[in-house]
């Protein structure tokens, strides 16, 4: 796929696989803000194979989409659930309403050695819609083979202390202040920073910009697309909901 093709045009949630054009054979880390559980699940549901979805970070225990969860499993125990069920969902223990997630190499063994594919959500944004990463963020393991880098359309037009996680941090990337909104421009400096959109992403992998809960109108979303599509970033846009 060609990074023009994620401009301008909106798409289905459940048209993801198909327009990432993804094989038979992925590990797929979800990093930055809005939207990253919502995808986990959607490439759960259309990808073929057997598919291990975890966190390397924390995620709420509340969300399984009716997948099987395994606390803490052998290798043997996971691969005879994937053997039974297909799709099973890992997490090392749970604290609360959070699952506490497996290390990034539990995650690079199971993509060698178990499974067809692995999904993992491997950044926290405490619900906030977009946000730069702190120095040990994101948690990604070295065998991934796609980051999608998300953002929810919501946090444009924001103030940034309010409408992102670690504003601080996002102001700094943007090089304006915390109290300034969060424009096309500054989110594309922030996506495209090494320090921020590209920080711990494997050398080779591939990188996508999901812009998730997006409408028709959503002006300042489709700009930001444009805009780091001209920069030669792969963007897919999803919408808010089913356009069928």
């Amino acid at each position: 796929m060609s990074s023009s093709q994620g401009a301008g045009q909106l798409i289905d949630l459940a048209e993801l696989s198909g327009f990432l054009n993804l094989g038979a054979h992925n590990h797929i880390s979800l990093v930055g803000g809005g939207g990253k559980t919502t995808l986990l699940f959607a490439l759960a549901d259309q990808l073929n194979g057997t598919i291990a979805l975890t966190t390397t970070t924390k995620m709420g225990i509340t969300r399984t989409e009716g997948h099987t969860v395994l606390i803490d499993p052998t290798d043997e125990e996971l691969s005879e659930a994937l053997d039974l069920r297909r799709k099973i969902l890992v997490w090392r223990a749970t604290d609360g309403h959070k699952a506490l997630g497996v290390t990034p190499q539990q995650c690079d063994r199971w993509f060698v050695e178990l499974c067809d594919h692995v999904i993992v959500e491997a950044d926290g944004s405490r619900r906030k819609p977009f946000k730069a990463p702190a120095a040990y963020e994101p948690v990604v393991g070295a065998s991934t083979t796609l980051v999608i880098n998300c953002i929810g359309a919501a946090a444009l037009g924001t103030q940034i202390s309010s409408g992102c996680h670690r504003p601080e941090l996002v102001a700094k990337l943007a090089g304006c202040a915390p109290s300034d909104p969060l424009t096309p421009e500054r989110a594309a400096a922030v996506l495209t920073h090494p320090d921020g959109g590209r920080r711990n992403v494997p050398a080779g992998a591939r990188q996508v910009v999901a812009l998730n809960r997006m409408s028709r109108t959503d002006a300042a979303a489709f700009a930001l697309a444009d805009h780091l599509v001209d920069l030669d970033i792969e963007v897919v846009c999803v919408a808010e909901r089913s356009m069928g």
